[in-house]
């Protein structure tokens, strides 16, 4: 069999076994599904081995399947980045960029700027962004990478934590002048919070050098969103935690004030989020334009918060956690 044929099939069984199904891997590749199930087929015989078990309900590897898979990836991920990497060498990274990123007012503020930014920077790329409150599932649904604010909990996804940036506890003057001001993290138990977790009430870990106070909340309304949480705040509804990105324009306006300023509450992290460690060109150019923009914004938003005055805070560089 010639040996382009051996690694265009390879590539065929590493797209239907990653997506456990060969109509979304013949929809992915734009192929016909017979197309698909005849060339796995006659792929398993050159092989000479049984790579997947086909039922009327699911499609599963079988044990040599799976050991090959792993290969299989590896050398399929590098000859497309060989691939990438040549053709950016001639004209530049180029392509579809499908990205996923949650859809909260620090998005919409400042990812949108920066991706405006890559795109006047990378003509031959398109930035797709999709808004998403869910994490996504980034092989079947075609996404290049994701931006996350919470870290995904699948170990075989590689997560690169771009940034942290300190959260804080904000509620509007009208609020504070009706129901006074917390002074000790356990006088939230008589404060409405804005939860972020269903349910009415909740515990939130606080820390003052080192002193540690678990605190009960409870509230009337949770969501999962932080600019709705925001919003609630601003409008008088209750406390609400958030990151000092989210908020830096209604701490500037008046419209928010921080409370228990000597406390911290768990930082806020940003991450990137691919499924493999070889990336194209095109996907490894635009992690390291925004992964060095969003550093910026974070940090200004802390020293920005220093003006208030607020307890100044360091912002570590980014950092790259994979996973094993």
């Amino acid at each position: 069999m010639p040996q382009p044929q051996v690694l265009r099939d390879m590539a065929l069984f590493v797209e239907v076994a990653k997506r456990k199904s060969f109509s979304q891997a013949a929809a992915a590749l734009d192929m016909p599904i017979s197309s698909v199930s005849r060339r796995i087929t006659q792929f398993e015989t050159a092989v000479g081995l049984r790579l997947l078990d086909r039922t009327t309900r699911k499609l599963a590897l079988t044990p040599y399947g799976e050991a090959y898979l792993a290969q299989a990836t590896r050398i399929v991920e590098e000859a497309q980045r060989t691939f990438d990497d040549m053709i950016a060498q001639a004209k530049g990274p180029t392509g579809f960029l499908k990205v996923a990123a949650p859809p909260d007012f620090w998005v919409l503020r400042h990812l949108s700027d920066i991706v405006c930014a890559f795109s006047e920077d990378h003509e031959h790329i398109h930035v797709h962004l999709d808004l998403r409150s869910s994490q996504v599932d980034l092989v079947r649904e075609d996404y290049d990478l994701a931006i996350a604010m919470e870290e995904p909990r699948q170990s075989s996804l590689i997560v690169r934590r771009v940034v942290e940036v300190e959260s804080a506890l904000f509620a509007s003057p009208a609020y504070l002048r009706a129901r006074g001001r917390p002074k000790h993290p356990q006088d939230l138990a008589e404060h409405d919070v804005v939860l972020s977790v269903p349910g009415a009430s909740d515990t939130w870990q606080f820390t003052r050098g080192d002193e540690i106070v678990s605190a009960p909340v409870s509230g009337r309304i949770s969501c999962n969103n932080l600019s709705l949480a925001r919003r609630l705040a601003v409008t008088g509804r209750g406390i609400a935690a958030s990151n000092l990105v989210n908020v830096a324009r209604d701490l500037d306006s008046g419209r928010l004030d921080r409370i228990l300023p000597d406390w911290r509450l768990p930082p806020t992290s940003i991450y990137i989020v691919t499924t493999s460690r070889l990336l194209p060109a095109k996907t490894r150019r635009f992690i390291d334009f925004v992964s060095k923009r969003l550093a910026g914004v974070f940090s200004g938003a802390s020293r920005g918060a220093e003006r208030l005055p607020l307890p100044e805070r360091g912002v570590p560089q980014p950092v790259c956690l994979v996973r094993p």
